[in-house]
């Protein structure tokens, strides 16, 4: 089995391209709210739950019924919704207290997405990004970031830090294995808000669709992130370690060629490809110090290698190209 290698590159760069500077977006006239949900609804008097989650409708007009249905679950009778909504604010108070330790983190975060939202509407300026960023608390197993019809929502129970001992229970460990837990950092709230931005500007169903063609899509998504958050690292942006990512780029030809001899670029077994296109702690033909998801990164590489040789495809030009097109066209040869 082929393994890996982690060369010790402490002077590469992976920012080194020739990308130019971001665009002015000044001039786009785009407010987007940063709502505090959290604190709104921990601050509510126990003693009078139910008429006062009434009055934060008017704040909150859709942005309840999705936090009552669909992040706590709850069911729709609205006297035992809030008894169970109640209960929930009183057993997940530490968390809250939680949340408030991490906020001067997490407040750059947001402004980096408030300036993401501008960048989206410069890209694609026949999109309406939503109106309002609230930031929630809910359960810890819960929704992390999410596309609401009150706008984005973020919960920032999924970013206090992979030490929280509230990470740390059984349960909590087999829903997130250690992989995906190390990734609830603040760090990761304006590419996680970026990457759900995206998928409403442009949904994506993998379902049925090829090997290479899930990895151009991916590939397209990257780096469409790259451009709403021209100062991300590249690990931020895949998810990847820094041990990981820099094996991908000194292994860039290796990773290449191991797919290419797998002949599973135009498979489309869901289970054979698994692997490959979806989050994991490796992937297995790479040996135990690759990454998952691995599409991604060659996907990106391919995006990346297109786009320099298509200076004048817009983001929204990029999104519609065929992508079988795209990976022939690229004639992707790593060395």
């Amino acid at each position: 089995m082929k393994q890996l290698l982690v060369a010790c590159l402490a002077s590469l760069c992976f920012a080194c391209n020739t990308t130019p500077p971001p665009p002015d977006v000044s001039h786009i006239n785009l407010t987007v709210n940063v709502k505090r949900f959290d604190s709104a609804f921990f601050s509510i008097d126990t003693n009078a739950f139910a008429a006062q989650m009434a009055s934060l409708q008017t704040t909150y007009p859709t942005f309840i019924g999705d936090y009552y249905s669909n992040i706590l679950a709850l069911p729709p009778v609205a006297d035992t919704a809030n008894a169970m909504a109640l209960r929930f604010q009183q057993l997940y108070r530490p968390v809250y207290m939680a949340t408030q330790k991490v906020w001067p983190q997490v407040a750059p975060e947001i402004a980096s997405l408030q300036l993401a939202f501008k960048y989206a509407k410069h890209y694609f300026p026949n999109y309406q990004p939503p109106a309002n960023i609230i930031t929630f608390v809910g359960p810890l197993e819960g929704f992390s970031t999410v596309i609401t019809s009150d706008g984005l929502a973020i919960g920032l129970q999924a970013y206090l830090g992979q030490q929280y001992a509230g990470y740390q229970t059984d349960f909590l460990n087999e829903i997130y294995p250690a992989y995906i837990r190390r990734r609830f950092e603040p760090s990761y709230i304006a590419i996680n808000g970026v990457k759900a931005l995206i998928d409403d500007i442009a949904p994506y169903n993998p379902a049925g669709k090829s090997l290479v063609v899930q990895m151009i899509e991916q590939g397209k998504r990257l780096y469409i992130a790259q451009q709403l958050l021209p100062n991300i690292s590249d690990t931020l942006l895949t998810g990847y370690t820094n041990t990981q990512m820099e094996g991908c780029y000194a292994n860039e030809a290796m990773i290449w060629n191991t797919l290419l001899q797998t002949n599973l670029l135009y498979e489309k077994d869901p289970e054979l490809l698994r692997e490959f296109v979806t989050d994991g702690p490796k992937t297995t033909i790479l040996g135990e110090a690759s990454p998952g998801n691995i599409a991604q990164f060659c996907g990106w590489q391919i995006v990346k290698k297109w786009m320099q040789a298509n200076e004048k495809t817009t983001l929204a030009q990029l999104l519609q190209k065929d992508a079988l097109a795209l990976f022939q066209e690229a004639k992707y040869k790593p060395r």
